[in-house]
């Protein structure tokens, strides 16, 4: 796979406020790419740029090696941009609607009309096609609005915060339809603040915050550098033997050298054991639980989510 989108050095200014500060990406063709950070960190702006709303301070991006700010018209014929903040028409019907934006992107006669039914039922609105979009539910709106980017097949689709408000069922079609875009072979970034999500959904993300980049690469690398911080082990402890129980396993296993941290789990007779970074044979305590006399029913590493990797990789800072 080719690049689909690269920043070198890439900086936007605001006065003396740096909203981005040399941000370096390399997006690959086909990526569905999460850019994670808290509000603040300059998402948005670096989508606006990439998107030809903004030009560059310094440093410069290229979209399917095209640099955005030399040859912006060039770019916009082959993305879909989808901001956090959008609005409808209203007065129109969502089939006018389309076709309104069929004739600003230039597609004229049968293709114009063939491109709004299949964005119609690619966004599953053939139902609401003669609906007023005043009528439409914030999910359904979202809807509309990716359908309209649609309209040209970008080959790039920029979508920023595009699941924010919606409800749980709303947000879980939503992630279908954007698995449903990267079958069709779209590159796809996707700013968001809803982690869990873009755990399952990405092939890699970039991680940024005070305006600078934290991390970039494939989820499991984010989720490996945690690892690699300390392994966590959830150890099921069964009760019932007098000074045997899960409270006396914690202190025991709190004392081993290895070991960098024990609390209580989340169920009843479970603790959560942290190992010092660089310590990879845990099973040594399981080890040594049962030659003291503890039965141990289960032994099993926690997964690190992507949650977990945005928490441990970043500082809380905000600017």
């Amino acid at each position: 796979m080719t690049d689909m989108v690269v920043t070198e050095n890439l900086t936007r200014q605001f006065g003396t406020f740096r909203a981005v500060d040399r941000l370096s990406l390399n997006i690959r063709e086909g990526d569905v790419f999460g850019f994670i950070g808290p509000n603040g960190a300059g998402k948005t702006t670096t989508l606006r740029m990439l998107a030809t709303i903004l030009k560059p301070s310094y440093g410069r991006a290229t979209v399917a090696g095209i640099n955005v700010a030399q040859r912006p018209q060039e770019v916009r014929r082959i993305i879909g941009y989808m901001p956090d903040v959008f609005g409808v028409y209203e007065d129109m019907l969502v089939y006018e609607y389309l076709n309104f934006f069929s004739a600003a992107y230039g597609i004229t006669g049968a293709s114009r009309a063939a491109a709004v039914d299949k964005v119609l039922n690619l966004t599953g609105l053939e139902e609401k096609r003669n609906a007023s979009c005043r009528s439409l539910s914030r999910g359904m709106t979202q809807r509309l609005s990716l359908a309209r980017v649609l309209l040209h097949d970008p080959k790039l689709l920029l979508l920023d915060e595009p699941a924010s408000g919606l409800d749980p069922r709303a947000r879980v079609e939503f992630k279908e339809l954007v698995l449903a875009l990267k079958k069709l072979g779209k590159t796809i970034v996707i700013s968001s603040h809803i982690l869990s999500e873009l755990g399952e959904l990405c092939t890699a993300i970039a991680i940024v915050e005070r305006s600078r980049l934290v991390y970039c690469g494939p989820v499991e690398g984010a989720t490996q550098q945690v690892r690699d911080m300390g392994r966590v082990f959830n150890i099921q402890i069964r009760e019932g033997q007098p000074g045997f129980s899960a409270g006396d396993a914690r202190e025991f296993v709190r004392a081993l050298p290895f070991v960098d941290g024990v609390r209580d789990g989340e169920r009843p007779g479970q603790i959560s054991v942290r190992f010092a970074p660089g310590f990879n044979d845990p099973h040594i305590v399981n080890k040594e639980l049962v030659t003291r006399g503890y039965q141990v029913e289960a032994f099993s590493e926690l997964a690190v989510r992507l949650e977990d990797a945005f928490m441990q990789l970043t500082k809380g800072a905000v600017q």
